[in-house]
C-alpha cells in the first residue's frame, strides 16, 4: 500500500503522496493570494457601520451587500473618481509604451551591436551637462545654456578628449542602465521638482509621462536585452544573406518573436507605472492627480474610510487582473523564453 502511494507511473509524474501534498500546499497558497482579494471585494460592498463593527465575512449571512459606497463614489461624485482614474491610465499605458519601445530598441542594439565609447567622452558630456544646469540656475536661458555646452562639448573632445583611449563595452553600459533603477524615487524626486519648475512641467501630463518612461525604461532594457540574447543570431544572419534589410528582418522576425517577452515586460512595467506614488505625489495637482493618491487621501480626520478604499483598489485592481488573465499565454512564453536559453 505504502509502496504504491510513493511509486511514480513515469520520470516526469510525481508519486501519489508527492501529488497530494503539492497540491494542500497550492491551495493554501492560493487561499493566502486569493483571501485579500476577496476581503478587498466584499467590504466595497459594506456600509460604514458594517466595517466598523467588523469582522464579517460572508455576504447576505454577516451583512447585507449594498451599492451605497460604489453610488457616491462613482455616481454623486463622478468627477471625484473618474478624473484621476483617466489619469492613471493615459500616463501609466502612454509611458509603459514609450518605455517599451525606447527600451527595446536599446536592448536589441545592445544584444546585437558592440560599443565602446571612451570614457573621457562621457565624463566630458556629464561635465557639460552640470554645467548647462549651472548656466541656467544662474539666470541664462536654457537654451542659450544648451547651444554654449553643445559648443564646448565639441571643442574638447576634438582637443583633449580624444588623448584618452580606454572605452567601455556593452555589459557596463547594460548594468549603468540597470543600475538606474537600484535609485529610489526619493533621491531624485528634488532636482526632478526643481527641473519640472524651470521648465513648467509640473502638473501636466506631459511631464508625467515623460519622468514615469525615465524610471521604468532600466527595466525594460533588463528584461528584453535578455529576451533578445535568446533569439538565435543565425535568423537575423540567414535573412540578410537572402537580402533583407535591417528594417525588413526587425519587422518580420524579430518582432514576431519577441512579441510574448514585449507584452510581459509592457505589463510587468505598466503594474509599476500604474501603483507609482512617490513621483505622483510630487509633480501632479488636482488637475493630474493619480488613483494612488486619491486611495492615499482616503484616511480622514476619523481614520481610514476603508469602505471607500476598497472601492478605488478594487477599480485600480481590475484592469491589471483583465490584462493578465487575457495575455495569460504571453506572459507565461515571455517569462519562460528567457530562462531556458543556451
Amino acid at each position: 500500500m505504502i509502496r504504491a502511494l510513493t511509486r511514480r507511473s513515469d520520470p516526469f509524474s510525481p508519486s501519489p503522496i508527492r501529488a497530494f501534498v503539492s497540491y494542500i500546499f497550492l491551495f493554501l497558497w492560493a487561499a493566502v493570494v486569493i483571501l485579500p482579494l476577496y476581503w478587498l471585494f466584499t467590504t466595497s460592498f459594506k456600509s460604514p457601520a458594517d466595517v466598523n463593527n467588523g469582522p464579517l465575512y460572508v455576504p447576505f449571512a454577516d451583512f447585507q451587500p449594498n451599492l451605497n459606497t460604489w453610488q457616491e463614489l462613482l455616481i454623486t461624485q463622478g468627477n471625484f473618481v473618474i478624473r484621476p482614474y483617466t489619469n492613471t491610465i493615459g500616463i501609466a499605458v502612454i509611458a509603459s509604451l514609450c518605455a517599451l519601445i525606447i527600451g527595446s530598441s536599446a536592448s536589441y542594439a545592445l544584444s546585437r551591436f558592440t560599443y565602446a565609447p571612451k570614457i573621457s567622452l562621457i565624463l566630458l558630456g556629464l561635465l557639460c551637462a552640470i554645467g548647462a544646469a549651472l548656466l541656467t540656475v544662474a539666470g541664462v536661458p536654457w537654451q542659450l545654456s544648451i547651444v554654449v555646452v553643445i559648443g564646448v562639448f565639441i571643442i574638447l573632445s576634438q582637443s583633449i578628449a580624444r588623448r584618452f583611449q580606454r572605452t567601455i563595452g556593452n555589459s557596463d553600459i547594460a548594468f549603468w542602465l540597470v543600475s538606474q533603477r537600484m535609485l529610489p524615487p526619493i533621491a531624485v524626486i528634488l532636482p526632478i521638482y526643481i527641473m519640472y519648475q524651470q521648465l513648467g512641467l509640473l502638473n501636466t501630463h506631459q511631464g508625467m509621462i515623460i519622468v514615469y518612461t525615465a524610471v521604468h525604461l532600466p527595466l525594460v532594457v533588463w528584461f528584453m536585452r535578455d529576451y533578445f540574447d535568446g533569439i538565435p543570431l543565425e535568423l537575423e544572419e540567414s535573412a540578410f544573406i537572402d537580402g533583407a534589410s535591417r528594417y525588413t528582418v526587425l519587422i518580420r522576425i524579430i518582432l514576431p518573436l519577441s512579441m510574448p517577452g514585449l507584452i510581459a515586460t509592457f505589463l510587468i512595467v505598466l503594474v509599476f507605472a500604474w501603483n507609482e506614488y512617490t513621483l505622483a505625489l510630487f509633480l501632479t495637482g488636482a488637475e493630474t492627480q493619480t488613483m494612488p493618491l486619491l486611495v492615499a487621501a482616503q484616511n480622514a480626520t476619523r481614520g481610514p474610510q476603508w469602505w471607500n478604499i476598497s472601492v478605488l483598489v478594487t477599480l485600480m485592481l481590475a484592469p491589471i487582473i483583465i490584462l493578465a488573465i487575457v495575455l495569460e499565454r504571453y506572459i507565461a512564453r515571455g517569462i519562460l523564453v528567457g530562462a531556458v536559453k543556451g
